[in-house]
């Protein structure tokens, strides 16, 4: 059974899909990485992103981030989770299944 969930959300929506699965895979102790870029970072100024926390290690596209004109913090995203498109690779290469948004 696989026990590593990779999540790249890069569009504006589903959020609602995002943490449904995200939910779902966390109670079942699977462990959950996800990894917004593009459009996907828009969802972290959403006040439902707070829901992902504690249930995924979450990670932001820094280049995404900027682009789209956004600052400041986001629940659950340290300093090192923005990150550049390396990060999504490892989260390729680290779990066993792979989702996109």
């Amino acid at each position: 059974m696989a026990d590593r969930l990779g999540i790249l959300v890069c569009t504006n929506k589903h959020l609602d899909a995002v943490i449904a699965l995200t939910t779902t895979a966390h109670q079942k102790g699977k462990k959950v990485q996800i990894f917004f870029s593009g459009q996907g970072v828009l969802l972290t100024q959403k006040s439902e992103f707070a829901q992902l926390v504690g249930k995924a290690k979450l990670s932001v596209c820094d280049v995404s981030f900027r682009a789209n004109n956004l600052e400041g913090d986001v629940p659950g995203v340290g300093f090192k989770d923005f990150a550049t498109q390396a990060r999504n690779a490892e989260m390729i290469s680290e779990c066993d299944r792979y989702v996109v948004f």
